[in-house]
């Protein structure tokens, strides 16, 4: 017959002698009697009286143990009641009180450890020999292995059922803070006290960019509130003006498109998520830069304001630069960059040529050009201002089309290396 393996976890029962069991019978209640008056005395959180709850699901604890070993020694292949089953119990016990495995670890080691010494002193009376009682030692070894897996196995299961409750609740409470309408104080007050989540001052809501995060082990400090199933994954930063909160929201959201909405009241997170979108749209759009780290939208609102309504803005750009719709596109982009920076330098022609790396003649020789296609345009301050408006537009717009070009670009490089 072949041997068994050493790793076989039925082998060290199988190698005790199944008469012993009966020799073991007799003597079990006055073990189970020494095995809880050395838990109580060496594990203090078992010192409790003897009409205490936690008395009893000791004794009944030690009982099952007691009562379970000596059944798989009878009949190590038999079909017996489990006590695992039980220990998986007390493990989400034990996390469902908010206690470690430690002390029922501890409990269960020195249990086992006078169950170990009784035997060894049955021993001497039954002449054991020696290779019996190591059998018998690994059994108990083994069998303390099984049933601290078990009791780890219940207390994980535990955890994770109320790591996935707490997260519900804090989704939830995300989503009260950002509804629209604003949710009553009452509502949301209640909510994070089930959330455990402590009322900030302030807050800043964050939208993320498209699977920034694996759902699955999301980097987040504990005090940030997070959903990446929504359709935009978002965040709650609470207090994001504090000490040191800026660089913790760089470090925690570095290397992912993210925008950071204006700090508010608790009661207007809702309004600092309608910001943090927007400013991602444009960002994806490549309307704003987002080469250098976490966008903060309240650095860009004249960009958020100017695309507020695009439909306006492209109106009012054809009534301004409807002088140079007739020029080549070379020649109007040459003209509306000259326009727009000498707007933006104050009229001073050799800002504008430092501005733009070209010689003040060839400015000069633009503005003409200018003052011709534009006339009295130039001389409104109103008009002047609107102009610089739609300019700023068509940059930013300019600069949208070629971030799409290069995607373009890239992608098609990626498919000709594939093929």
């Amino acid at each position: 017959m072949a041997a068994q393996s050493s790793t076989d976890p039925n082998r060290p029962w199988a190698e005790v002698p199944r008469e012993l069991a009966e020799h073991m019978r007799p003597y079990l209640d006055e073990v189970a009697d020494d095995m809880i008056g050395e838990i109580q005395a060496r594990v203090r959180e078992y010192d409790r009286p003897p009409d205490a709850p936690y008395s009893s699901t000791l004794r009944m604890a030690v009982e099952r143990v007691l009562h379970y070993f000596v059944e798989r020694v009878a009949d190590p292949d038999g079909e017996h009641e489990s006590v695992t089953d039980f220990f998986h119990a007390i493990g989400r016990g034990e996390a469902g009180e908010g206690r470690s495995l430690d002390a029922m670890q501890s409990a269960l080691r020195v249990g086992l450890m006078v169950a170990w010494r009784r035997i060894c002193e049955g021993a001497v009376h039954l002449n054991m020999p020696p290779a019996t009682l190591g059998a018998i030692g690994e059994a108990l070894l083994a069998y303390q292995d099984e049933l601290a897996a078990a009791a780890a196995a219940g207390y994980a299961q535990a955890q994770a059922a109320v790591a996935g409750e707490m997260q519900r609740r804090r989704q939830r409470l995300l989503s009260l803070l950002l509804a629209v309408p604003p949710a009553s104080p009452e509502a949301i007050n209640d909510q994070a006290a089930a959330a455990q989540w402590p009322m900030p001052r302030t807050v800043a809501a964050v939208a993320l960019g498209k699977h920034p995060y694996d759902p699955a082990h999301p980097a987040f400090p504990p005090d940030i509130l997070a959903d990446l199933t929504r359709p935009v994954p978002s965040l709650i930063v609470p207090d994001p003006d504090g000490p040191g909160r800026a660089k913790l929201i760089d470090r925690t959201l570095g290397g992912c498109t993210a925008v950071v909405g204006p700090t508010v009241p608790v009661a207007e997170a809702g309004r600092s998520m309608e910001w943090a979108r927007r400013a991602l749209a444009l960002a994806e759009r490549g309307l704003i830069e987002r080469n250098t780290g976490v966008i903060r939208a309240a650095e860009h609102l004249s960009t958020l304001i100017l695309f507020q309504d695009e439909e306006l803005l492209d109106g009012l750009s054809r009534i301004r630069l409807a002088p140079l719709a007739h020029l080549r596109p070379s020649q109007q982009d040459r003209l509306a960059e000259t326009l727009l920076a000498w707007l933006q330098s104050g009229r001073n022609a050799n800002e504008v040529a430092m501005r733009l790396h070209v010689h003040p003649q060839t400015v000069r020789y633009r503005l003409r050009q200018l003052e011709d296609l534009f006339g009295d345009q130039l001389l409104d301050p109103d008009l002047r201002f609107e102009l610089e408006i739609v300019l700023r537009a068509r940059c930013l717009t300019e600069q949208e089309h070629r971030a799409a070009r290069s995607r373009r670009t890239a992608s098609g490089e990626v498919v000709a290396l594939r093929r």
